[in-house]
């Protein structure tokens, strides 16, 4: 007996091993990728050497530029050497040229420097030093933060093994693995001043927050809400760094985050009496899933119309009718996140339709911005939703004492 014991415990072990070691991998290329891109952006050593002028041409398929924009970048560019120029849109109007004459400097360490007028002060050479080589570094970058992102996850399905089931393990690294893979495929261009390196790490936290949320709120654990408000303050963050998106930076921050604190206290006034890391939960009636639909119907057009007729200048979209899609789209996700967000309070299954609803209409946004990373999310959002669904179901048929109604 104790000979099978051993041999059950020896191959857990190698594997936890195993981990462990992977996860030390992880978080070393981690601060070593990092350390050594900011050693590259910052090794400028002050010094250099004015070469001659250079013809740039301007790169039209960049720009995308209309009347609600107020600087317009226009960059011009020939093999490695490029220069970006901020116009004011009343300026960007009257451009007619098609190539700038740029007056290029060599820096000791072989890097081009591009600028618009000659004898560029210390500062301005420094400064463009540091973009060009952001741009250079971007990869090591990348692979420092999907690295740091791996290496969470991977610890938090090692710390929580015991509680998750293999299907829910291998769904959680399974979405990290593919959001990892799609933020070195498609990096992050900047916005509104904002290094893409920050967006993208913004994006990735927000996947493993809202995924491991997800998969908690699955199990009917009341801690998903612990983890919700990190989810919350990621999503707020996004908002404002990209300037889209109010309508649901304002429902986060005046609705979900009072929620989470309030459906983590009903919560756990409700524990299920055989299992204790299980909450109760139930279902609505249909005439409540109406009034439901129709609440969700005013809120879309009322506060679709009011944030459409704002005057907010972003550099993330570039077309004001695809900008105002968006908003409309956005609003009605809103909606839909409110009525998720008090099923989830009442503790009602119908919260995983509204997860549908949600995941459908976030997919269209994250689309026509060209956030293709979130999409892996919204994936993770569809099967977890299922999972969820058919769990609920199951534990709301096996307790037939469970109330219906939450009126």
């Amino acid at each position: 007996m104790f000979k099978s014991i051993k041999e059950n415990i020896e191959p857990n072990r190698k594997l936890r091993i195993a981990e462990i070691a992977i996860i030390i991998l992880l978080f070393t290329a981690t601060f070593f990728s990092f350390a050594l891109g900011l050693n590259k952006i910052n090794s400028f050593s002050g010094n250099t050497t004015y070469v001659g002028t250079v013809e740039l041409q301007r790169q039209f398929d960049e720009e995308d530029y209309d009347e609600d924009s107020t600087i317009c970048d226009v960059i011009y560019q020939k093999d490695d050497k490029s220069l970006i120029v901020s116009y004011p849109y009343e300026e960007y109007i009257k451009l007619e040229n098609v190539s700038i004459t740029a007056y290029e400097y060599l820096t000791d360490n072989g890097i081009s420097l591009c600028f618009e007028h000659d004898n560029p002060s210390s500062e301005e050479i420094a400064s463009v030093y540091r973009q060009v080589m952001a741009d250079r570094t971007a990869a090591l970058f990348n692979i420092s933060i999907v690295s740091f992102i791996l290496g969470i996850s991977l610890l938090i399905v090692l710390l929580c093994s015991k509680y998750f089931t293999t299907y829910e393990k291998c769904w959680f690294l399974s979405i990290i693995i593919l959001s990892a893979i799609f933020a070195i495929l498609f990096p992050e261009e900047s916005a509104n001043g904002v290094n893409g390196i920050v967006i993208m790490f913004l994006y990735l936290l927000d996947i493993i927050l809202n995924i491991l949320c997800e998969l908690l709120i699955s199990k009917q654990s009341r801690y998903n809400f612990l983890v919700s408000v990190g989810v919350e303050i990621t999503e707020i963050i996004i908002c404002i760094v990209l300037m889209y998106r109010f309508a649901t930076m304002v429902v986060t921050l005046f609705f979900w985050l009072p929620i989470d604190i309030l459906s983590f206290i009903n919560w756990t006034k409700h524990i299920d009496d055989d299992q204790k890391e299980l909450t109760e939960v139930r279902k609505l009636k249909g005439y409540q899933e109406v009034l439901v639909i129709v609440g969700i119907a005013v809120w879309t057009l009322v506060v679709g119309y009011f944030i459409s007729g704002l005057n907010i200048q972003t550099d993330f979209f570039n077309n004001r009718s695809l900008e105002t899609l968006v908003v409309y789209i956005d609003a009605c996700a809103s909606a839909v996140g409110i009525a998720n967000g008090l099923f989830i309070f009442f503790r009602l299954r119908e919260q995983w339709i509204a997860w549908y609803v949600c995941a459908a209409l976030e997919s269209i946004i994250n689309i026509l911005s060209g956030q293709y990373v979130l999409l892996i999310l919204k994936l993770g959002y569809f099967t977890n939703t299922t999972y969820g669904y058919i769990k609920w179901s199951r534990y709301i048929k096996q307790h037939s004492t469970t109330k219906e109604s939450v009126f």
